[in-house]
């Protein structure tokens, strides 16, 4: 088996490029398909994570772009490694996960059968409800209902696939049938083992450029990594991946053979990324391949925080260059910045001057017309 070698600088452009941070602005239904998924999350100190992400690879972009992918139906939510808008043609991706919701009896929400019949025929009879059409203290005409149970019925069936989100109204989830959601041209069959483990590989080497098995089958079950690491063995025999020892790196990467033909050079521009951003969501490889050691503190107690309660990465090319905690005060249409933490050998004067360009367009995107520092 032929091993390719990667010097590190050439691994971290491969990286920036397949993540679509450099190069034309895509459109959101390109970034999403090439993206495979975009994190779901409720932090809004600034624009919450799914925006951001979209809005770091294409700056025209605008939260109405979002609703506009579900109602037009070339996305929905599901489960990726977690709640996550998927491109709709990844559809059939999603239903080993359901299936393996729909055969376990306790999961984070319990199998409540009586309860589940009961909320699909309310919407199979009023059509598209939330969990707050269920909070009736008193007898209305739907009949009696315990909010509570209603809702973890809800999001059972939905884990299940007998339900789908339509839309959010606000962040309220709206759940409908799939036959109401799910266009009939998509294709609902469920794929095998190999084949699943084909996409998994596929459209993780397709946006990190470079992965290990274990990050390939993230957040997955051990069956599944099993089955990763035998297809990847057949795709590499099959010459259609290739093997990769990075220059300096113990682990062993494997990467599309086309991407490894010509890795494109990065853009200096300066990207103020989302802590949930595709690019850093795995922290290991961050700290392996850029020697970024990142971690969000708005868990962490105040007095033990290093770089501020929710301190976003900033890239600069294919390098991470700094840390900006900041918050969107909407109130007064102003972008707080508390702090800003240069990584060692960065020329801070050097970068400031972008950093304040991108401040800028950060604090427009975040219904800011001004940024404005608030150092302690």
């Amino acid at each position: 088996m032929k091993t390719i070698k990667l010097p590190l600088k050439s691994a971290q452009r491969l990286m920036v490029a397949s993540q679509k941070l450099t190069g034309p602005a895509l459109d959101p239904v390109e970034i999403i398909e090439h993206l495979g998924y975009v994190q779901i999350d409720t932090i809004s100190v600034v624009e919450r994570a799914h925006h951001h992400v979209f809005w770091s690879r294409n700056q025209k972009y605008s939260p109405v772009n979002l609703d506009q992918l579900i109602e037009s139906r070339d996305a929905f939510e599901y489960w990726s490694h977690a709640a996550s808008y998927l491109p709709m043609k990844d559809y059939r991706y999603s239903l080993p996960l359901k299936r393996e919701f729909q055969k376990r009896e306790t999961s984070w929400y319990p199998k409540d059968l009586k309860m589940m019949k009961q909320v699909l025929t309310r919407i199979r009879k009023e059509g598209p409800l939330r969990s707050k059409d269920f909070e009736m203290t008193k007898q209305g005409k739907s009949g009696w209902w315990d909010w509570k149970p209603a809702k973890k019925a809800l999001e059972r069936l939905f884990l299940e696939g007998k339900l789908e989100i339509t839309r959010r109204e606000g962040f309220q989830k709206v759940y409908d049938l799939p036959e109401n959601v799910i266009p009939g041209t998509v294709d609902t069959t469920l794929p095998c083992e190999t084949d699943f483990a084909r996409y998994l590989i596929q459209r993780t080497l397709q946006h990190h450029g470079l992965a290990t098995v274990s990050e390939i089958a993230y957040m997955r079950k051990s069956r599944t990594k099993t089955s990763v690491l035998t297809t990847l063995d057949q795709m590499v025999a099959d010459d259609e991946i290739s093997q990769v020892a990075i220059e300096g790196v113990e682990q062993t990467y494997y990467a599309l053979k086309q991407s490894l033909e010509s890795i494109p050079g990065v853009s200096q521009k300066i990207h103020i990324l989302s802590p949930f951003d595709n690019l850093v969501i795995q922290r290991d490889k961050l700290i392996t391949l850029f020697d970024f050691d990142y971690k969000i503190e708005c868990y962490v107690p105040a007095t033990k925080r290093k770089y501020g309660y929710f301190s976003l990465p900033v890239l600069q090319g294919s390098r991470f260059v700094a840390r900006i905690d900041c918050k969107a005060d909407r109130t007064n249409q102003r972008l707080m910045i508390h702090s800003i933490h240069y990584e060692k050998k960065v020329d801070q004067n050097l970068v400031q001057k972008k950093m304040e360009s991108k401040l800028s367009a950060f604090a427009k995107f975040n219904g800011c017309h001004a940024v404005e520092y608030n150092r302690k």
